[in-house]
């Protein structure tokens, strides 16, 4: 599943291809994709204007004229590709040679925007794990998805001191507390794996144990930023099925430390090992991280 960095990857991608646009045509291929769409999808949207894109957590949020705004969630397989009316793919800074392949007539391209400038952008999505809702934007923080999402990682309001007290009395592993989207928003496995490794901080240990003070929380926060910061400049990680908008690959999976190494030798001397954290793999060093 696209992680904080890759949906951030795509939203700058879209920018370019999306500000002030206007929708002049949707067409939805299907009746759903994870969930149905909203009653209004396509009416809402057509003659709607483009005014900014964000992102919150691992939403894109794209926000129109007329207090709307568009929420999409990306799933495990989503991804949008932008083509021109005259098929040339120079879209902007973010946009690059799409491959072939990158037609509106696949089989799993779901939803078609049509925009005013004949560009078409399409979203692809095989396995349909992805989402759109619309959305009132001067509420979105009232919105069901995004009501009850902690702070951004990447913003001022992760402190230490936060931190510490949301974690004063979890009793859970300290990896499962950082991927708790109540607490922080938008960290996914592969990224605090990393962190984790950086920090030197074993993920089995309980989250309580980082109190306020503690050098060992603020050393945590700070490798957490500056891997989802590296991340993004280097355009995500590419992992099965991530690509941006541009077609392109991200390429951070080739600095990863720990994640996806079991077995191999880590800088310290130790091994990476495996184990499995709530259904998933984390991946750590017993000899470094403790």
């Amino acid at each position: 599943m696209p992680e904080l960095p890759e949906v951030e990857t795509v939203k700058r991608g879209l920018e370019p291809i999306l500000m002030s646009r206007m929708i002049t045509r949707v067409e939805l291929r299907r009746a759903n994709l994870r969930f149905a769409f909203p009653d209004g999808f396509v009416g809402a949207l057509e003659g709607s204007r483009v005014l900014s894109l964000a992102r919150r957590a691992k939403y894109i949020v794209i926000n129109f004229e007329h207090d709307l705004s568009l929420i999409v969630h990306l799933g495990m397989t989503g991804r949008f590709t932008a083509i021109t009316a005259s098929g040339k793919n120079n879209l902007g800074e973010f946009y690059f040679a799409t491959g072939s392949g990158m037609t509106a007539d696949g089989p799993h391209d779901h939803v078609v925007l049509h925009l005013d400038n004949g560009t078409k952008l399409i979203y692809n999505d095989p396995r349909r794990f992805g989402m759109m809702d619309l959305a009132t934007s001067s509420a979105l923080h009232e919105h069901r998805l995004l009501k009850d999402i902690g702070v951004e990682p990447l913003g001022n309001e992760l402190s230490a001191d936060y931190v510490a007290a949301k974690f004063k009395d979890k009793s859970a592993p300290l990896k499962a507390a950082l991927l708790d989207q109540r607490i922080i928003a938008g960290l996914g496995n592969i990224y605090v794996c990393e962190a984790l490794h950086r920090a030197k901080l074993a993920p089995t240990r309980k989250a309580r144990t980082l109190k306020r003070g503690d050098q060992r929380l603020d050393n945590l926060l700070r490798h957490i930023r500056d891997i989802l910061n590296e991340a993004i400049l280097a355009g995500g990680s590419t992992l099965q099925d991530f690509q941006g908008t541009d077609g392109e690959k991200g390429s951070y999976q080739q600095r990863f430390l720990a994640y996806d190494r079991e077995g191999e030798d880590c800088s310290c001397g130790g091994k990476i090992k495996r184990i499995v954290q709530s259904g998933r793999s984390t991946f750590y060093c017993p000899t470094c991280q403790k």
